[in-house]
């Protein structure tokens, strides 16, 4: 569909038209083209006819709080998904905010879908609880299922992938992105039968034990549609090259160690292995990398459009000759172990980047630099196109983020973290507002921002008056006063997500968003200053939130010292543990 479909739908609604001259066949049909999850809102709100042909014809489903919407509530509106995407909890759990057992249980979602949902193909999770006993279930369900992703999950084993291998004939996605896993020994990839052959993607990166290296080889040999593959540190390098060359189709790797003692002839093998895997676009692995062994990587460089070098630990020169042999790169995350230096090549070899992510090779380490305002300044000069940055340093200037901003305009997705909480300018010492007035002035299509840095509420009313497309703001250790997060709420009219800690923002801040809270996905804060009676009023005047406070440990009475804010049909949940408190 074109970019504009949805406002020809809403203008569809506003003139009146109806669907009389459609059979409800023939408009099925025609939505089953319309993939856009914002088109197929506004063509549920064109009619009656419209909104029944729409949920009839809706194969996919994106919740993004397991909280909003019950699991009966949905499959009333859409009796035949095929693939699920869910959310569960808030995303500052990854910063360990949400205490153990907090909730987001997949299994009574699977006890519904079960017998509404009985040709289900596809479910994808982050951040939700799944359990040995919900693999089963899915297992066992869902006979044609195909495609399991669990993102940041936790609560399963590796016995629970085993009943998935048994049991799931036709899966073509396993894909375990950084799960918590009970890992019990790498025997069930053996426990895919010899007749499964239907393999695209495979992803145990997050695994910690040895895998069954003959049960691997085999299941790759046969599955000859594999296009991604992602293997945990346990595999060698010569474990490596024999799956290369069985399976020389693959687009996707990430590779397993690359460190051991390697002969100069097992090295011209690893090295022709990879020169024979022509589609390869995305890489990643390298765990406890030896820069001895990178040369090998250089003949599939030049296609690669993604290179993820996050669990990498290279210095500037290896990334320089890296970088240096890819002209088509579009993505690159890498440590801050590269530092200024390496980026600087990356600006000077790919110019058409249009993502960063620099992550911390020591979060709590005061003794390192990493990367400063130098190294994104550099980014921005060689790469006009960038659209998405995320960047941990230790310091900034306003000048740099300025220059950023004018640089790249592309801008949509800005997430900078100062690691030292509240730091300013370290050349002049001021707050770090001009900086991020800067972005929000000049990057109209800004959807994500994360703040960080010294602030104070100039920045917050430069985000108010100018950041008019933000659906994403994160904030920590920043603001003044309350003044700050109302300009935000009153200024940011597409704003779905808000999410605040260890800021000043007391009750007045909180309820000046009074009437926003119901159009946005949720609201977090925690270690603010918001207590349990403006809590209580929002919860009173709002009864289509949940409010919830997260109570640990012997805190005052008062004191809301982490709330969960969000809108939901299915009011408040069943499965509150004892330290969860619903208003």
């Amino acid at each position: 569909m074109k970019a504009n479909s949805a406002k020809g739908f809403r203008m569809m609604k506003k003139r009146g038209d109806s669907s009389s001259s459609f059979p409800d066949e023939v408009l099925e049909h025609v939505l089953l083209f319309v993939d856009s999850i914002k088109d197929r809102s506004a063509v549920s709100l064109v009619c009656k006819a419209w909104y029944r042909a729409e949920a009839w014809s809706r194969r996919k489903v994106f919740v993004g709080n397991c909280y909003s919407v019950s699991p009966e509530i949905l499959v009333r509106r859409f009796p035949k998904i095929t693939g699920i995407t869910l959310k569960g909890k808030p995303r500052f759990s990854d910063f360990n905010l949400v205490p153990p057992h907090w909730g987001a249980d997949i299994h009574p979602w699977l006890l519904v879908m079960r017998g509404a949902y009985p040709w289900l193909r596809e479910l994808r999770l982050k951040r939700m609880i799944v359990t040995d006993e919900s693999l089963e279930l899915i297992a066992r369900s869902f006979s044609d299922f195909r495609a399991l992703s669990l993102t940041t999950c936790e609560g399963f084993s590796t016995d629970g992938l085993a009943v998935m291998a048994t049991h799931c004939r036709n899966l073509q996605e396993l894909d375990l992105q950084e799960s918590e896993v009970d890992d019990r020994g790498g025997y069930w990839l053996s426990c895919f039968p010899e007749s499964c052959v239907s393999l695209m993607s495979l992803n145990f990166a997050c695994l910690q034990s040895e895998v069954n290296f003959d049960a691997l080889e085999r299941l790759v040999a046969r599955c000859i549609s594999l296009r991604s593959l992602k293997l945990n540190k346990t595999l060698s390098l010569e474990q490596l090259k024999r799956l290369l060359v069985i399976a020389p189709q693959l687009m996707e790797l990430g590779t397993g160690s690359f460190f051991q003692d390697f002969s100069l002839q097992q090295f011209t093998d690893l090295e022709k292995a990879f020169n024979n895997c022509k589609e390869l676009r995305t890489l990643s692995g390298m765990w406890e990398v030896a820069p001895l062994y990178l040369p090998a990587l250089y003949c599939v460089c030049s296609n690669l459009t993604f290179l993820n070098l996050s669990y990498a630990n290279i210095r500037t020169m290896e990334l320089a000759c890296l970088v240096s042999n890819c002209p088509q790169l579009r993505r690159l995350w890498v440590l801050d172990t590269v530092g200024d230096k390496g980026l600087e090549t990356v600006s000077s070899s790919c110019k058409n980047l249009r993502e960063l992510r620099v992550f911390p090779m020591d979060p709590f380490g005061q003794d390192r630099v990493g990367v400063t305002e130098k190294g994104i300044l550099a980014i921005s000069q060689g790469c006009p196109n960038l659209s998405y940055v995320l960047y941990f340093c230790r310091q900034m200037t306003n000048a740099a983020i300025i220059a950023v901003a004018q640089n790249c305009p592309r801008l949509t997705h800005f997430r900078l973290c100062i690691m030292n909480p509240c730091q300013p300018d370290h050349l002049t010492d001021e707050p770090m507002d001009e900086a991020f007035g800067a972005i929000v002035k000049i990057c109209k299509g800004l959807q994500r921002l994360a703040i960080s840095g010294l602030l104070t509420d100039k920045a917050f009313e430069y985000i108010g008056l100018f950041a008019k497309n933000l659906e994403t703001l994160s904030v920590a250790f920043a603001g003044s006063s309350d003044l700050g997060m109302e300009c935000v709420l009153r200024g940011c009219p597409k704003l779905r997500k808000l999410e605040i800690r260890d800021s000043p923002f007391g009750n007045a801040a909180l309820l000046s968003g009074l009437e926003r809270y119901e159009s946005m996905r949720s609201l977090w804060m925690s270690s603010c200053k918001v207590t349990m009676s403006g809590c209580r009023y929002l919860a009173q005047n709002k009864p289509r939130l949940n409010v919830e406070i997260i109570k640990e440990n012997d805190e005052d009475d008062n004191d809301a010292d982490k709330l969960y804010v969000y809108r939901t049909i299915a009011g408040p949940r069943r499965d509150a543990p004892n330290f969860v408190l619903t208003l």
